[in-house]
């Protein structure tokens, strides 16, 4: 065949491309400015910009990480005075999409959100510039004190929309403390070990639920039960009263359930009722928290880059607690229970203090052993975005459903998160592991594991993750001396379909505790069959259910562990009145 002739088809499809390219749209200038009558003081912090197909929930509402994201790009702002416009930055990275230009045509709801940081001096010598709480668990999109813009409707066409001038003249307002009730306190205690470390005031809290008899019985003592997870706006699952009858039932996508808020109602109340048996032992639960600039909670270990939050909790705010309301103040009479960051936080926090807890419940924990940080080997892997291919490029998953389905990839999530805020400051995840389990950088910001935009692997820092924060390479290093302390204590329950593939780490940490000896550990690893995230070790229940009796269920194994482990002359009497 003629060579020209052979020539003319990839000539052709060469001029489509280019065709293409000279559509990619060249208008997008965007001006943002925030008025004086919101603030006075200039901003410093993340500009988001988010392009959404419908209003239905305001374009703030519709970011994740899931197939239902709508459009969002982000940028720094330092010092951002008010009534001074903001040029966005066409180059601002962006996600699902990396670039402005690549917004396909049609209409879009466009929003804009400042999530301001604020400045900390840290005890290191560096100062930085992080997101402060403000009481919603660091949740950019609905954090008080952040402006944003009221959405109004845009088109795309092929080469671009009209210059936009977006104004951010709303301010999400404070959140409201919740009220002390008969069974429900609430307390909040400046730390000094926290303080220290941030160089300006640092808070703990928790919600206490108070044993049945707490006002007739003011010679008991009590144990505690301390519950880890997420940021608790509340004493959650314990409703005195039941379900409201005028509540209109809710189905549950997640669990395929009709009517799901009003069986959460109906397991709040029988938990209520279940608390005032006359045979159910009286505890102290806690729930604890936590958060940080980086996430909705610490974590509960010390870190480099957040610092003393477990000592800070475990000899601060725990004393303060028993003190407060008759704890008995030992640690035989603590015990740790979560699930998924609350059941790594369980697990690590019994290892990394093993006298001061007498049991941990650990359900569907985050990696717990880093050869298995979900998908990624962080010790041998190159690439935490790729398998290793020579021809193939195949991204690494980061969630399915119960039959594998895949909803997202660790690339995926780490763009999303880059877009929220760089130097670990999305407030997301994969950064707050970062933030717990990196060293610091020379800027005051955790070192990261991999380049964000790449996946990288950085070999030096996961070496220095895995002799500070991988639980079953500690274990395995340390078990000469942590094996008689931990005897009896570690109880870990996962799914072996979780969404997010802990259950590869947990094999990897039951494989090390079952070759144990001198002495064997003594506990117990469990699965669920086809179970998603979070099982938590109920082999009777659907996973709906078993997750809201997380303040039950554990019960009965916790007073084995006290029968069997209470030292002489332990008070064992005075909280078990009827």
């Amino acid at each position: 065949m003629n060579q020209t002739f052979r020539l003319l088809p990839l000539l052709f499809l060469f001029l489509i491309g280019c065709k293409q390219q000279d559509k990619a749209m060249t208008n997008t200038d965007i001006s943002i400015t925030f008025p004086s009558s919101l603030s006075e003081a200039p901003k410093d912090g993340r500009v988001l910009l988010m392009f959404a197909k419908t209003n239905e929930q305001e374009p703030r509402l519709q970011i994740n990480d899931g197939l239902t994201t709508q459009l969002i790009f982000g940028m720094n702002v330092d010092q951002l005075p008010p009534e001074e416009s903001l040029a966005f930055n066409k180059q601002a990275f962006g996600y699902p999409f990396p670039s402005l230009s690549e917004i396909p045509p049609g209409e879009y709801w466009v929003q804009a959100l400042l999530h301001v940081y604020e400045t900390f001096n840290l005890s290191t010598g560096q100062t930085v510039k992080l997101p402060m709480d403000n009481g919603e668990g660091q949740q950019w999109n609905r954090s008080p004190g952040n402006l944003y813009s009221t959405p109004f409707k845009i088109t795309v066409t092929e080469n671009g929309f009209e210059p936009l001038n977006i104004v951010m003249d709303q301010i999400i307002p404070p959140i409201e403390e919740p009220e002390d009730t008969e069974w429900i306190k609430h307390i909040k205690i400046k730390s000094d070990k926290l303080s220290e470390f941030w160089g300006r005031d640092m808070f703990l809290g928790a919600h206490i639920l108070l044993p049945k008899g707490f006002k007739e019985h003011p010679e008991a003592k009590y144990p505690l039960m301390i519950f880890h997870g997420h940021f608790p706006d509340d004493f959650g699952g314990f409703r005195t009263q039941p379900p409201d009858p005028n509540l209109k039932p809710e189905y549950s996508a997640r669990f395929d359930l009709e009517g799901y808020n009003v069986i959460q109602q109906q397991e709040a109340y029988d938990f209520y009722k279940r608390w005032n048996e006359p045979d159910f032992p009286r505890f102290i639960i806690i729930e604890i928290q936590h958060p940080t600039p980086y996430y909705d909670d610490s974590y509960a270990v010390n870190s480099a880059s957040q610092g003393p939050y477990g000592d800070a909790i475990t000899y601060e705010l725990i004393p303060h607690i028993e003190k407060e309301f008759r704890g008995l103040g030992e640690g035989w009479a603590r015990f740790l229970y979560g699930g998924s960051t609350g059941g790594w936080e369980a697990l690590a926090v019994q290892v990394k203090y093993p006298d001061e807890y007498n049991g941990c419940f650990a359900a569907c924990p985050d990696p717990i052993d880093f050869r298995a940080y979900c998908l990624n080997n962080i010790y041998e892997d190159e690439n935490a975005y790729y398998y290793k291919s020579d021809f193939k490029q195949l991204e690494v998953p980061a969630h399915r459903d119960y039959l594998g389905q895949i909803q997202g990839t660790v690339k995926g999530n780490n763009h999303l998160e880059l877009v929220l805020g760089d130097k670990s400051r999305s407030g997301q995840q994969w950064d707050i592991w970062e933030a717990t389990y990196s060293p610091q950088a020379a800027d005051g910001y955790p070192q990261r594991i991999w380049d964000k935009t790449t996946g990288d692997i950085d070999r030096a820092v996961a070496e220095y993750w895995k002799e500070n924060f991988d639980l079953r390479y500690i274990l395995e290093r340390d078990w000469d001396q942590l094996g008689d302390k931990l005897k009896g204590k570690i109880h870990i329950y996962c799914g072996d379909m979780d969404n997010y593939y802990l259950n590869n780490a947990v094999y990897l940490m039951e494989d090390f505790l079952e070759s144990t000896s001198d002495p064997y550990y003594e506990g117990e690893v469990l699965y669920g069959d086809r179970a998603e995230h979070c099982w938590n070790g109920d082999p009777d229940q659907p996973n709906a259910i078993s997750r809201l009796r997380y303040n039950s269920m554990y019960v009965p194994k916790i007073m084995e562990r006290i029968a069997n482990s209470a030292p002489r002359g332990a008070d064992l009497t005075s909280w078990r009145y009827q």
